[in-house]
């Protein structure tokens, strides 16, 4: 047992020796990173050119050293309430912006951008993070002030123009940046307040906007309305005469079915007449012909069926004459 126990000591000293040196002479790149080395003893002292990939890299301590940057998208976000601020990136105070009528503009803005080039970013700016206080924030700060301090207070209402805006510092931003290895990806204007005394005066002149607008409308609706009158107006005028001509139609036809029947009740009439008169006609001629008389007889007598009958005598002493009238009267 006690054989083995110099050679677990050796085997303990190697392993201790071998993650010493492994901490000491390597340096780990992760895989959103790229790094770049620099010497910092002999004759190629200095920065080198050549950009090293994720991995394991041998490093000698004290001559040389790797400075890593990341590959991923930087935020930069100017702004005061951190509760409202991007947890992805470093911050700075909003940006007090003075607009062309002399009112103060707070501006929360949020810069986007991503190293492309560490050797660039070490030999224009320096090592370490110094290009975020030294190049990106007073850069973007400058040409931000610059583009939007030419609005005026009610441009900034005006989502067009804001971004346009943006635009053009995220446009200057980005040439500025690109010889330092830098690329700007984005600018986003997110937020902005005004100063009490402009909010205050921009609130009394909406409330005027709002009251002019009210009475536009108003003005309006009462056209439309007069013109819905004068539509309802002419669609009633319509329906009337349409009425009357209805009305007239049915006189007409009422007064065409009655001549109509008058003239069918004429034409009846007329004929039972012919018919009665031919039936007159008929019966006098039928009286014409012999053995009439006798037809006429028996017609009188059944007229005179059932009548009594009284003789006068119309000759003599005694005689009365009917057609005598005044003879009859002193008779009585």
């Amino acid at each position: 047992m006690k054989e083995y126990i110099p050679r677990l000591a050796a085997g303990l000293v190697v392993v201790v020796l071998t993650t010493v040196l492994y901490a000491m002479f390597t340096t780990n790149v992760k895989p959103n990173e790229f790094a770049i080395r620099q010497v910092l003893l002999g004759p190629n002292k200095g920065i080198s050119t050549d950009l090293l990939g994720p991995g394991l890299h041998l490093v000698i301590p004290s001559y040389e050293r790797l400075h890593t940057y990341s590959r991923q998208i930087q935020i930069l976000d100017f702004n005061d309430n951190l509760d409202q601020a991007s947890t992805l990136g470093k911050f700075a105070p909003s940006i007090r912006i003075q607009t062309s009528e002399g009112y103060q503009v707070t501006v929360d803005v949020t810069v986007a951008y991503r190293i492309t080039d560490p050797y660039k970013v070490i030999t224009n700016v320096g090592l370490g993070k110094l290009y975020e206080t030294a190049l990106v924030r007073p850069r973007a700060d400058r040409y931000l002030r610059e583009t939007l301090g030419r609005l005026n207070s009610e441009d900034f209402y005006d989502g067009t123009k804001r971004i346009r805006a943006a635009k053009e510092a995220r446009d200057k931003l980005s040439v500025d940046l690109e010889p330092a290895g830098i690329e700007v990806w984005n600018i986003m204007v997110r937020h902005y307040t005004y100063d009490e005394r402009y909010q205050n005066a921009i609130e009394q002149r909406k409330i005027q906007d709002q009251t002019v607008f009210k009475n536009q409308a108003e003005a309006i609706a009462a056209t439309q309305e007069a013109e819905k009158n004068r539509v309802l107006a002419e669609g009633r005028a319509v329906v009337s005469v349409e009425q009357e001509r209805g009305r007239a139609e049915v006189r007409r036809i009422t007064a065409d079915a009655d001549l109509y029947y008058r003239t069918k009740v004429a034409e009846g009439d007329l004929l039972v007449s012919k018919a009665e008169a031919e039936g007159i006609r008929l019966e006098n001629r039928a009286l014409q012909v012999s053995g009439a008389s006798n037809i006429v007889g028996l017609d009188m007598a059944k007229a005179l069926d059932g009548t009594q009958v009284i003789i006068v005598p119309t000759d003599g002493a005694s005689g009365v004459n009917p057609l005598n009238l005044d003879a009859l009267i002193k008779g009585w």
